[in-house]
C-alpha cells in the first residue's frame, strides 16, 4: 500500500509538471506521456529498483522539454560558459580522486553525468539569473539559495534524506518538492527581488511543513539520525531559504522600481 501511495504521488507530480507545456501540446500528447511516465515507474518498482533517480532523470528532460516547447531560448555569452564548464570539471576532480583513493567510494558515470549536469545547470542558473540585475545583495541571495538547493539535491542523491518506509515519497516531497516550489515561485515572481523573497520564504514553509509531517508520521524510524539529526538538518535549510529571502527583500529595498526586472 506504501509503494502505490507513492507511485500515485509521483504520477500526480509529474502530471503537473505537464501542466508547463502549452495548452495545445499538452492536449495531443500529455496522456500518453503519463501513461508512459507511470508504466515505467510500476515497472522499476516491481523490479525493486531506486526510483529516485529514474524519477529526477524523467523530470529533468520533461522541464528542459517545456522550456524548448515553450519557446524559451538561453543566449550565452563564450566567457561565461567556459567558466561555468571549468568549475563544474574542477569538482567533479573531487569524487573522481576519490574513486581511486576513499575505500567504499564508488561512483558509476551515471553519477558523474548526473551530478555535471546538475552542477553545470545551477551555475549557468545563477549567471542568468544574476546577470539581471546589478545589485550585490540580489546577487548572493541568488548564489546562496542555489548553492543550498544543489547541496539538498546532492545530499538526498547520494544517500537519500529520509529513509523508512514511505522514503521515495518522503524525499521527493521533502526534496522535490521545495525545489518546484522555488522554481514555480521564481517564474511567477519573473526574477523580481520581492516576489523572488516571496518564493524563498514558501520554500521554507514548505520545508518545515514535509518535515514536520516526516516526523510526525516517523517516517524516518530507525535511522541513525533520527529524529535530532533531521530536524536539524532542516533547520539548517530552512534557515538558508529564510535569510535567501530577507536578502532579496534588501535587495528590493535597494533597487529602485524602474530598476526591477521587466
Amino acid at each position: 500500500m506504501a509503494r502505490d501511495g507513492s507511485l500515485r504521488g509521483l504520477r500526480s507530480a509529474y502530471a503537473l509538471l505537464l501542466k508547463l507545456y502549452p495548452r495545445s501540446y499538452r492536449e495531443r500528447f500529455g496522456e500518453p506521456m503519463l501513461q508512459t511516465f507511470h508504466d515505467l515507474l510500476r515497472e522499476r518498482a516491481a523490479e525493486g529498483r531506486n526510483l529516485f533517480r529514474f524519477t529526477f532523470w524523467m523530470f529533468a528532460e520533461t522541464l528542459a522539454a517545456t522550456l524548448r516547447e515553450n519557446g524559451i531560448m538561453i543566449t550565452l555569452h563564450r566567457k561565461p560558459l567556459v567558466r561555468i564548464v571549468l568549475v563544474t570539471v574542477l569538482i567533479l576532480i573531487v569524487p573522481l580522486v576519490a574513486n581511486q583513493t576513499v575505500e567504499g567510494f564508488d561512483w558509476g558515470l551515471f553519477d558523474f553525468v548526473v551530478i555535471g549536469a546538475v552542477l553545470f545547470g545551477t551555475g549557468l542558473a545563477y549567471h542568468l539569473v544574476a546577470s539581471r540585475l546589478n545589485a550585490i545583495t540580489y546577487r548572493v541571495a541568488v548564489g546562496l539559495a542555489l548553492a543550498a538547493a544543489f547541496v539538498l539535491f546532492w545530499m538526498n542523491a547520494a544517500a537519500g534524506i529520509i529513509g523508512g518506509p514511505n522514503e521515495d515519497l518522503a524525499n521527493l516531497l521533502y526534496v522535490g518538492g521545495v525545489l518546484a516550489v522555488g522554481f514555480i515561485g521564481a517564474l511567477l515572481a519573473r526574477l523580481r527581488p520581492r516576489g523572488m523573497a516571496w518564493a524563498l520564504f514558501a520554500m521554507a514553509l514548505t520545508q518545515a511543513l514535509v518535515a514536520g509531517v516526516a516526523l510526525a508520521a516517523g517516517w524516518g524510524a530507525g535511522e541513525p539520525v533520527w529524529p535530532w539529526g533531521f530536524a536539524i538538518l532542516t533547520g539548517i535549510f530552512v534557515t538558508i531559504w529564510v535569510g535567501s529571502a530577507l536578502l532579496f527583500l534588501r535587495a528590493s529595498r535597494d533597487q529602485p522600481m524602474s530598476g526591477e526586472l521587466a
